[in-house]
C-alpha cells in the first residue's frame, strides 16, 4: 500500500508541476488524455479497459497503475480485471509477463486498500 501512496503522491506532484510550467503543448495534451476517457459512445469503465491493455502491451506501469485503481474505483472484479490481462498478455505477447507480475501486485494492494478505504479515494 506504501508504494500506492507514493505513485499517487508522486503523480500528482509532477502532474501538478508539468502542467503550470507554461509550456502549452504539455498543457494541451494532458486536457486531451483526461478528455479521452470521459463517456461518450463508451463508458468509463471501457475507456479504462482499454487504456489498461493498451498501457501493458506498451509496457507502462505507471500508466497500467492508474488504469487498475480507476477500473477498481468503477467496480471491475478481479475476473474482469484477469480477462483484461489476459488480452494484453496474448496482444503483447511473453514481453508482457513482468508487467502483468506487477499489474497482480497493484490489484493484490488495491483490494487490501479496499478494507480501509472502501471507494479507494485516497488514490487518483
Amino acid at each position: 500500500m506504501k508504494d500506492l501512496q507514493e505513485y499517487n503522491e508522486f503523480r500528482h506532484r509532477m502532474n501538478e508541476r508539468i502542467t503550470n510550467c507554461g509550456h502549452l503543448g504539455l498543457k494541451r495534451f494532458w486536457a486531451l488524455d483526461s478528455r479521452a476517457y470521459e463517456p461518450g459512445a463508451l463508458d468509463e469503465k471501457t475507456l479504462e479497459f482499454m487504456g489498461l491493455t493498451t498501457s501493458l502491451v506498451l509496457k507502462c506501469d505507471d500508466c497500467v497503475t492508474y488504469h487498475l485503481v480507476r477500473l477498481i474505483q468503477l467496480g471491475a472484479s478481479n475476473e474482469e480485471l484477469y480477462e483484461a490481462l489476459n488480452v494484453s498478455l496474448i496482444v503483447g505477447g511473453s514481453i508482457t509477463i513482468p508487467h502483468i507480475r506487477r499489474a497482480f501486485e497493484t490489484i493484490d494492494a488495491c483490494r487490501e486498500l479496499q478494507k480501509t478505504d472502501p471507494e479507494l479515494e485516497s488514490l487518483l
